[in-house]
């Protein structure tokens, strides 16, 4: 699949999937991300630091919540 036909969704995914991979606790190394704009955070595996940089730290924090609060 293209990366630019992957959703908010699935990019989030793929890089929570990546960091437990790489044995990280991914909540916290996403936020380190979020707050900081370091991509340092997110392991490359499986192109997750090129994926989460595609995404706004407000897109992935309003996901988020969006998420939480409506489902």
């Amino acid at each position: 699949m293209d990366e630019k036909e992957l959703t908010v969704d699935e990019m989030l995914k793929i890089v929570f999937d990546a960091l437990t991979e790489k044995g990280y606790d991914p909540i916290p190394q996403i936020l380190g991300y979020v707050f900081t704009g370091d991509p340092t955070y997110i392991t490359p595996h499986n192109d997750a630091r090129d994926l989460i940089s595609q995404i706004d730290g407000e897109d992935i924090a309003f996901h988020v919540f969006s998420s939480y609060f409506n489902g």
